[in-house]
């Protein structure tokens, strides 16, 4: 494990995992952090579509590190490239521990695409970016 510090910039999500999200040995489940992935993943998809978007494949996710009851775990979420009607967003996890000596890892990494999708629930095309 080694201590590291978080990226510039503001998380795009910041939680703190509770008991109900582990398991018995204190570790926080996979599928919590995936959909915390998820929901950070979607802050500057839906910022970039102007609207409602869809998570459409997990490109790729890793696990480096396990996430504890009580680690203070922030989200940092990047768009990596945009297609006509859809979004790549990697984002970064990162556990700060141990309040005494407080300790950074990077717990997982993961690649989202989402798609733009309108009333319908249909792709619609991006919009253009403002200048």
């Amino acid at each position: 494990m080694t201590n590291v510090t978080l990226p510039p910039g503001i998380p795009a999500l910041r939680v703190t995992p509770m008991p109900a999200d582990a398991n018995f040995h204190g570790d926080i489940f996979g599928g919590w952090i995936m959909s915390q992935v998820d929901i950070a993943g979607s802050v500057p998809a839906s910022r970039r579509a102007r609207g409602r978007i869809a998570t459409v494949a997990v490109n790729s996710f890793v696990f480096k590190e396990p996430v504890l009851i009580g680690d203070l775990v922030s989200f940092y979420a990047t768009i990596e490239k945009t297609g006509r009607t859809s979004i790549t967003v990697s984002v970064e996890v990162y556990a700060q521990r141990n309040p005494d000596e407080e300790i950074t890892v990077k717990v997982t990494e993961a690649s989202l695409t989402y798609v733009a999708v309108g009333p319908d629930r249909r792709p619609r095309p991006l919009p253009p970016l403002e200048p």
